[in-house]
């Protein structure tokens, strides 16, 4: 819980700011386990219903684990007129993502379905992580996540 109570220091222990401790401590952890609410909630005083209650509140937060790349791909009115399915199939069968789950088994990629992006001109869109793809076809996908992995096995391989 370092990386917790660095995010509490941040934030002067102030349980006013909830919100933003809860932001910032899903940034460094990728989601929100119960034990990290727990903590949270000792720290800043509150009743552990309380800090859950605002966890489960807002979308934006995730109690479950998520892999280290998120792809969040549109199915707003646009994107799913445009073939947003297809897409996400062909995320599912790349990734060998099994029906029922929404990760990959090695925790590489998280795959969620979002109602709009805001870019219904680019539609349909994907946004990896912070990187927008626009106009994706089915026959994209291998390419943008093979070349997503390669980028990334380039930095590990620098930083080594």
């Amino acid at each position: 819980m370092e990386d917790a109570e660095k995010v509490l220091r941040e934030y002067n222990y102030d349980k006013t700011k909830l919100v933003p401790i809860l932001q910032a401590a899903q940034a460094r952890y990728n989601w929100l386990s119960k034990e990290l609410l727990s903590y949270i909630a000792s720290a800043l005083g509150l009743p552990p219903a309380r800090v859950y209650g605002v966890a489960t509140f807002y979308a934006h937060f995730s109690l479950k684990p998520k892999g280290k790349n998120i792809i969040r791909l549109c199915d707003g009115t646009a994107c799913h007129v445009k073939g947003s399915t297809s897409i996400l199939d062909a995320l599912y069968e790349k990734l060998n993502i099994k029906p029922d789950r929404d990760s990959t088994d090695d925790m590489m990629f998280t795959v969620e379905t979002v109602s709009c992006l805001g870019a219904c001109g680019l539609a349909p869109v994907m946004v990896i992580n912070d990187e927008v793809h626009g106009q994706v076809k089915p026959s994209d996908v291998p390419k943008i996540i093979d070349e997503l992995l390669a980028r990334q096995s380039k930095e590990s391989n620098e930083v080594a």
